[in-house]
């Protein structure tokens, strides 16, 4: 006799399908096989960036000189000293100033180099590579060659003079120490923009500059309508990454001004470092540095969202 479902009622579950047992034995090996490639580079993240960064904040808690065992607890007294702080206010005026400077040249300057080798140029690899030099030049050699240059018997009042001009002491001036630094920075990084922005101007889209120009658009008008706007990504980055350099600015100034004149050039790494290792007070420096990341943050985000990239496409 075969046996039958009573109506109403349903037939016991049977075992899951093969298909099924399967797909869920891959998902477990997927996620075993993520976690033992992963495991490694968590825990050199957790040791090495982590654990540092949670200790730092911990220190810029406390009122500790760097050399005492034992690390008395401060609270927020730090962060409170900032706020009334003359020279860190001083500090911060001459991070904005520096930091506006260099990412609106090093974007300009990036872009200019990068349609220039874009061009069809006999030996382009050459100058590519010319441009690209300052990149991988020591840092500290390119500010004592600045250092030398502008300097009252230097190499650019000797051009000066040539024309008639009394060129100035370029580092004993406040604003023009500031310019000098400006400029260093971004003759430092401008063949690692250039390299950003040529990289991405020859993943446009051809087809673009082709119904342009047969609209009869103007190289400049193509410039301007075309490739500026298409390159928006690019520049985000290129200014994000102008920006995290100039507020970690630290061996060029210490080299070409050591912060002077008068703090004209103290910008706020060179601050921080001032007040942990030559002040002794680590707990201040500390809490210096973690609102250097927080303005870096949060001038990222404020940029991040001006520039679109926060909103999702509708």
């Amino acid at each position: 006799m075969h046996s039958t479902v009573r109506p109403g009622r349903h037939a016991p579950a049977g075992p899951a399908p093969y298909a099924e047992r399967k797909h869920a034995r891959w998902d477990r090996e997927q996620v075993l096989t993520a976690a033992a490639f992963l495991t490694p580079a968590l825990l050199i993240l957790g040791v090495f960036v982590l654990y540092p960064i949670v200790n730092a904040g911990y220190i810029s808690l406390t009122s500790w000189n760097g050399f005492d065992p034992v690390k008395q607890f401060a609270g927020l007294d730090n962060y409170v000293r900032l706020a009334s702080d003359p020279e860190f206010w001083n500090s911060l005026l001459v991070t904005a100033v520096y930091a506006t400077g260099v990412c609106v040249l090093s974007v300009v300057s990036g872009l200019a180099i990068a349609l220039l080798l874009d061009a069809p140029l006999r030996g382009r690899g050459f100058y590519r590579g010319v441009y690209f030099l300052p990149a991988v030049t020591s840092s500290v050699a390119a500010a004592i060659v600045w250092k030398y240059m502008l300097d009252p018997a230097g190499f650019v009042n000797a051009v000066l003079a040539q024309f008639g001009i009394a060129g100035p002491d370029w580092l004993q001036d406040r604003w023009l120490a500031l310019g000098a630094l400006t400029l260093l920075t971004v003759w430092k990084n401008i063949g690692f923009n250039a390299v950003l922005y040529l990289t991405a101007m020859q993943a446009l889209p051809v087809g673009v500059y082709e119904a342009a120009q047969l609209d009869g658009a103007s190289f400049w008008q193509r410039l301007r309508y075309v490739t500026v706007p298409l390159l928006s990504p690019m520049t985000f980055f290129v200014v994000v990454q102008a920006l995290i350099t100039s507020f970690q600015a630290f061996d060029l100034v210490y080299v070409l001004t050591g912060g002077g004149p008068r703090g004209g050039t103290e910008v706020l790494g060179m601050f921080t470092y001032r007040t942990a290792f030559r002040i002794g007070d680590f707990g201040y420096g500390t809490a210096i540095a973690f609102v250097t990341l927080l303005l870096v943050l949060g001038v990222t985000l404020v940029q991040w969202r001006a520039s679109g990239s926060g909103r999702a496409d509708r």
